[in-house]
């Protein structure tokens, strides 16, 4: 499926394991049948949720190719390419263009970071050598370094670039990247909790860790918003923000993989240096689903 101007709820992809470890294929088909079934409006493979920075080289591709082969173009699949190596983000971007992702999700460089004409041209060159549309990644909890707002002007003008999934949750920085979006590009919220306030000032949806366990929710809400029902929108996104927020009690994805194994999705351990919950915060994300009717 040809990736345009997205405007939805796009799934941040768990990744789930087997008890030894490995990856569960047959899960993911379940997991994948299930986003699509509730309305889902994209799916992301190998984000931050996606625990690829504790994959293999072998088990990203895996996991890309058996992605697109389940999705089998119902949806759009977007896919992480990201590295602080340029090179490696270059070359992972050429490969699952070819295995026939529609979008890639390119990350800031994390670890040696770069100054701002480094940080522009690590984006830059990736959009050169791929056909396929980049959305750029700003996500400064997990990278230590956020995106410069001159760069993110800079880059919204290169032809291949398609937009950013803003993940910082700092609504001034968002504001001021907002001034970029237009047809060819968009913001998408990366934080659930502001997902309608990302709206507001002219988003496209979400990229969602909360649509791993109400899709169908998740999508409403985006889907009310953008259409004609925005006071709905508001009520459920108010409704469901404990459960939102509860899904970052402790670090991406071990509450939601937490959550969703307690609803019965296979959705298996972490893998470390990712462990299982502590119990006092296991117990308010119980409390939580409970509320919500999820348990």
């Amino acid at each position: 499926m040809k990736f345009e101007h997205l405007r939805g709820s796009v799934v941040a992809m768990i990744t789930p394991f087997r008890e030894d470890g490995s990856v569960n294929f047959d899960a993911l088909t379940q997991l994948l049948e299930r986003q699509i079934a509730a309305g889902t409006d994209g799916i992301l493979a190998l984000g931050t949720t996606g625990e690829y920075s504790t994959m293999t080289h072998e088990e990203d591709a895996a996991v890309v190719a058996h992605t697109i082969r389940v999705v089998d173009g119902r949806v759009p699949v977007v896919v992480g390419s990201g590295s602080n190596c340029t090179a490696t983000q270059i070359e992972k971007s050429i490969q699952y263009q070819e295995m026939g992702a529609d979008a890639l999700l390119l990350i800031s460089p994390y670890y040696n970071k770069a100054n701002p004409e480094g940080m522009y041209r690590h984006f830059a060159e990736t959009a050169d050598k791929v056909r396929v549309p980049c959305i750029l990644y700003n996500v400064p909890g997990r990278t230590g370094c956020s995106i410069p707002v001159s760069v993110v002007e800079r880059l919204a003008k290169h032809p291949n670039i398609a937009g950013i999934k803003e993940a910082s949750g700092d609504m001034s920085y968002a504001m001021k990247i907002a001034r970029c979006v237009g047809p060819d590009f968009a913001l998408y919220s990366g934080n659930d909790d502001i997902t309608v306030p990302i709206m507001s000032i002219g988003g496209s949806g979400v990229i969602s860790v909360y649509a791993n366990v109400m899709p169908a929710m998740c999508h409403q809400i985006v889907a009310d918003y953008l259409g004609d029902n925005q006071t709905r929108a508001v009520a459920n996104h108010l409704r469901y923000l404990e459960l939102m927020n509860d899904l970052f009690l402790e670090v991406n994805p071990i509450p939601v993989k937490t959550a969703m194994n307690l609803m019965g999705l296979q959705a298996g351990p972490m893998r470390l240096p990712l462990c299982e919950m502590g119990q006092a915060n296991a117990a308010t994300l119980r409390a939580a689903m409970e509320e919500a009717g999820l348990l």
